[in-house]
This record gives structure tokens, sequence and C-alpha cells, in this order.
């Protein structure tokens, strides 16, 4: 019986010993995929809400008290610097008008009856300037209500697009009543802000007076045709956001832009050498990134990395490693640190293309 168990005890020790050269032969005879980081000029795009405005939005209001007599555009129309929108019934300032034009014509008469008696020593010098001082007022009393009958006609003071009217024909307006709004639309601006890192990262990468193109994506999500140019910076940052406020000029030639539109301008950020690792590399260890690195004995060692910015299945290295370094590509749950296994190297060019990168 002793001789019987001392058999089935070699007997299991021997299969376990089978099954666990077995593992160890099948460990070592995998192959995992590894690559090398990889520099390249890359773009990195950011969009940013932005706020569509029109280069002029101005309101239309009424300069004189009175009935509105005539409306002589539709809500929504194309008007022409100068073409009558509005006209406010001008009766009384026309009868203002012919009043001052009279007592102007009598003050000129007064005028010249007193001019040539001064001219014959007949009339002190002082009548003379009385008279002349009081041809002066008429003629400014005319010219005052010539200008209070001229603002009874409500003109376009630019090309643009009248918004919705506020008033309609036969009101009673008063001196500043809303009317209407006009919109220049040929270049629109679009205001969009900018994280204060962003804005600092952006900045290094860019030269100097160098012309910043950027693209409107609409809220159909749609690129606009026209690109745009960032024609101003403020020269402050909001201390609540920490956002520094951009606006870039867009051309609007088929007025398909109008004002108040909202979108996302999406800015292109140049990043020169950027060194570039797919993120499928990376795993995360209390809020560190952290890669496994082949040494030059073919053992795992984890290391910490610092990312710079990120593209779509992209990250950009800050620092933490060369273009040397050997990372593992694939079955990073599968291996262990210090663990030796065998690898396959992978050109970071194809392992970079089958990901879709976005470079130059």
């Amino acid at each position: 019986m002793k001789r019987i168990f001392m058999l089935m005890g070699l007997s299991v020790m021997l299969c376990h010993t089978s099954c666990q050269s077995n593992k160890e032969t099948k460990e070592e005879e995998t192959e995992y995929l590894v690559t090398n980081p990889v520099v390249k000029d890359t773009v990195i795009n950011k969009d940013y809400v932005c706020q569509i405005r029109s280069i002029q939005h101005i309101e239309l209001r009424a300069l004189e008290k009175g009935y509105l007599q005539k409306i002589y555009v539709d809500e929504g129309q194309a008007v022409k610097k100068g073409q009558l929108l509005f006209q406010i019934m001008p009766n009384l300032y026309q009868a203002d008008l012919q009043k001052a034009q009279a007592e102007a014509e009598f003050a000129e008469i007064e005028y010249k009856n007193t001019k040539a008696l001064a001219d014959k020593n007949v009339v002190a010098p002082n009548e003379l300037a009385m008279a002349k001082a009081k041809l002066d007022k008429a003629k400014a009393e005319m010219a005052l209500n010539q200008v209070h009958l001229q603002f009874t006609e409500i003109r376009a003071p630019f090309d643009g697009i009248i918004d919705r009217f506020h008033v309609r024909q036969g009101s009673l307006v008063d001196e500043g009543d809303l009317l209407t709004t006009l919109s220049d639309n040929s270049k629109m601006w679009v205001y969009y802000n900018v994280p204060e890192a962003e804005y600092l990262d952006y900045k290094t990468q860019v030269k100097k007076d160098s012309t910043i193109t950027v693209n409107l994506l609409m809220a159909n999500n749609k690129i606009f045709s026209q690109p745009g140019i960032v024609s101003t910076i403020e020269a402050d940052f909001d201390n609540e956001t920490g956002n520094i406020p951009f606006r870039a000029t867009f051309p609007n030639p088929d007025g398909l832009l109008r004002y108040g539109e909202t979108g996302n301008i999406r800015m292109s950020i140049p990043h020169k050498n950027a060194m570039l690792i797919p993120q499928k590399t990376t795993f995360e260890v209390l809020d560190k990134k952290y890669v496994f690195v082949i040494d030059k004995d073919n053992r795992v060692k984890s290391r910490e990395i610092k990312i710079a910015a990120e593209l779509p299945h992209i990250f950009i290295i800050k620092s933490g490693l060369s273009t040397g370094d050997k990372v593992l590509l694939e079955g990073l749950r599968l291996v262990r640190e210090n663990e030796k296994i065998k690898y396959k190297l992978e050109k970071p060019e194809k392992v970079l293309s089958n990901l879709g990168l976005y470079a130059e």
C-alpha cells in the first residue's frame, strides 16, 4: 500500500512538472509587438465654441416724433447705402421749415436795406451789424428746421440686411424709438476664448507677425467654405475664466453666415519635431501615464511619461522617452515587471499609419 502511494505521488509530481514546463515554454514562445517613438512635424486641431457677429450691426431709431407714414423695405431685405427705409410724417417739420425760410428772406431784405443806408452814412454801423446778426440767426433757424425735416427720413447708413421691424406703418413713434436693426454681413467677426495654457503653447509655436488662419465648423457640422484670419487678440486675460478672447474675420460672399449664429472655431496648432506614440501603448496608475519599455536584456520595465498634447489615437510626448526606446505595443495586461519576453519590432511609421494619424 505504501508503495502504491509513493507511485501516485511521483505521478502527480511528474504531471505538475510537465504542465509547468509546458506553460513556461508557451510563455517563452509568445512573441509581443513593440515599436519605437517617432519624431514628426505635427498639427493639432483644437475646437473652440464661438459667437458669430457682423462687422457692422446697428440699431435704427427714430430721430423725430411722429406717425410712421411709410415703410419702404421688408424684413430680411438687402438694402444699399443711402436707400430710404422709413418715412415719419413730415408735415409739421415742412411747415416749420417754410416759416424759417420766410423769416430768413425777411431778415435778408432788412439787411440789404440797412446796408444800403449804411453805405450812404444814413444809419450807424451798429444797426448794420444788428441786421447782419438777425440774418445769420434766421439762416441758422432755417438750417436747423431743414435738419429736422431730413430726420423724418430714415436711410441706410451702409449696405446691409434689414432685421425684423419693431413698429408697423401708422405707429406713433417717439424720438429714440427702435425701428429695426441693420447688419453688414459682407464680412463676419467670430469671437472665441482660448485658455491661457493653450494660448502660451500657440504663441510659442507661431512666428511673430505671421498670419493665423482658422476654419469655422458650422452648426450643421460642416466646415465653412471660406477660411478666416485671426485679426486681433485682446490684451488681457479674464481672471475668472483664465481665457483670452480671439477674433477671426471671415469673408461672407454668399451671405450664408448671419449675425447671432453659433459654431466652433477650428484652430490648427503646429508642433515641430513632436515625439509620437500610440495611445494604446500607455497605461495609467494614480493619474500618471506609463509605458512598458524593453531593455537591452529583453526585460519589461515600466517608465513614467509626460504628455504634451493629444491627437486621435496618438500622444505627443513631452518627456520620458527617446527615439531609440522599444515600447510594448500590445499585450500590456499579459506581461509583468522585469519579465523577459520575445518580441517583434514593428516600424513606427507603419504602426502610426494604421491609427489614422494626421501629421505632416
